[in-house]
């Protein structure tokens, strides 16, 4: 079977997954690699040591996994709603989208694991590794190599037909697979995420200060928020979802279908008060199955 052929093949597995856009990306150096150096050093990864820490394997796989040839990457659409009726009763626990269902990481990576089983099957002695979100890759460049969409302004990775609401993962193989065509950046003289940003965490268009974004405050800081920063989180109390809001690309997104996505019992009904009360014992017990065990209480 020519790499055409079974690239094609590889992406229709992983449709019928339910990985959501698949494609192709070749293996080989970040073509992106001075601006996370630079980004790096100038403090705007906060705590996430671990971005420095891996930084090579990040703009070069193969440092790793020097046997990888290409990515087949999935960008699996998540939203599980328009409009937030809980913000609308007035239930102000706010949580981001990708975190009001089940946890992603298991969702998408036992898909990928499954595709990843797929590619062997398909050939005998292919060698795999599978990522969702849980690897030292750049996933965002290998979807956007891999013609699932460009970079936005908000550094969110937007859909050739539009939406943002997107879960990236990928499976590293040895196969040479024929590789898609990226799309066209279209974001065109738009600001409405640099403008709508509360706290003022996209300072120019591609620029993340993470040490100023509230999905980095309520996730990634391990201490408390600074005072200074507090007010500006206003009711989310995970993550954050205004500059995907805002997006124009996003008008017409369609809310998922798929049941891992939809909202649990465990916040239908929670408001900020109720997490408070929690202790770390009934905090974790209550949130194992979904993404927000991950912060603790």
């Amino acid at each position: 079977m020519d790499t055409a052929a079974l690239a094609r093949r590889i992406k229709e597995k992983g449709v019928e997954l339910g990985l959501g856009a698949v494609g192709i990306a070749p293996i080989g150096p970040s073509a992106h690699a001075g601006f996370l150096k630079e980004w790096l050093r100038s403090g705007r990864a906060g705590e996430m040591g671990f971005m420095e820490r891996t930084y090579e394997a990040r703009v070069d796989p193969t440092t790793r996994f020097p046997w990888a040839r290409a990515a087949v990457v999935a960008a699996m659409p998540y939203l599980p709603y328009k409009d937030d009726r809980r913000r609308q009763a007035g239930l102000v626990a706010h949580v981001a989208r990708y975190a009001v269902g089940l946890d992603y990481h298991r969702v998408l990576g036992g898909r990928l694991l499954a595709l990843a089983r797929f590619i062997e099957s398909e050939s005998k002695g292919a060698r795999t590794r599978a990522y969702a979100d849980t690897g030292p890759v750049l996933e965002r460049e290998l979807a956007a190599r891999a013609g699932l969409g460009w970079f936005g302004k908000n550094t969110n990775l937007i859909g050739p037909r539009g939406n943002s609401w997107l879960l990236l993962g990928q499976v590293l193989t040895d196969l040479d697979l024929a590789p898609d065509d990226p799309v066209t950046d279209r974001c065109g003289t738009c600001t409405a995420c640099l403008d709508a940003c509360p706290t003022g965490a996209i300072p120019a268009p591609y620029v993340v200060d993470s040490t100023r974004c509230i999905s980095y405050l309520t996730i990634e800081l391990r201490g408390a928020v600074p005072a200074a920063q507090r007010a500006d989180l206003g009711d989310w109390v995970f993550g954050c979802d205004i500059c995907q809001e805002v997006c124009p690309w996003n008008r017409k997104t369609k809310p998922v279908v798929d049941e891992a996505f939809l909202p649990g019992e465990h916040l239908e009904t929670r408001t900020l008060a109720d997490l408070v009360r929690l202790d770390e014992r009934s905090y974790r017990e209550e949130f194992r199955p979904t993404a927000l065990e991950r912060p603790r209480r």
